[in-house]
């Protein structure tokens, strides 16, 4: 078995380093996927709610992937690959500035419109009252996340990390959206 995985891992890797747009996508909706199926699990859905799923699946694979790939590219290019401690921190303060509050914002739209089927005027209200919390939420634990991110793991493994911990930020945002919709019941 041992040997299975590792080879598997290696296969993903050269992916990863050959296909790397390609690979990240598909990461991230596997990883969206996964997020979601737990997600309903967690909040009660007894059964699993296919075009909920089908949803995340396409904003991970179709936003999160490609947009994680290409900010990461681009402030490699910038900060040409430095992970000395200032670069990093500048780069975390730029990802903090720009990438978190824009993915989170997108994330809650999103969620509203396409996955609930919301009309825009709930939508709009459930972001002006909720969003402020979440980025502040995401905030205190983003920085860390985005640090070992630049600091310590090469360009082409850093979407995918950053994929791991959107699993447990979306499993969050979830259960958050899913506990307020429950309230309003």
């Amino acid at each position: 078995m041992g040997s299975l995985a590792k080879r598997g891992l290696n296969n993903y890797v050269k992916q990863l380093q050959e296909n790397p747009l390609r690979t990240k996508v598909i990461t991230a909706g596997v990883v969206s996927a996964i997020s979601d199926i737990v997600s309903q699990k967690l909040s009660g859905i007894q059964k699993l709610q296919l075009k909920r799923l089908l949803l995340k699946v396409l904003f991970g694979a179709g936003y999160l992937g490609p947009f994680g790939h290409f900010f990461h590219l681009i402030l490699d290019k910038i900060f040409k690959g430095k992970r000395d401690t200032k670069t990093v921190a500048k780069k975390v303060l730029i990802e903090q500035c720009t990438s978190s509050p824009l993915n989170n914002l997108l994330f809650m739209i999103y969620y509203g419109l396409v996955v609930e089927g919301q009309p825009w005027v709930n939508v709009k209200a459930k972001v002006r009252k909720d969003y402020p919390s979440v980025q502040y939420t995401a905030w205190t634990i983003s920085p860390i996340v985005g640090w070992i991110n630049h600091k310590f793991l090469p360009l082409h493994f850093r979407v995918v990390f950053h994929s791991v911990a959107a699993f447990f930020w979306s499993i969050f945002l979830n259960l958050r959206a899913r506990s307020l919709a429950l309230t309003k019941a």
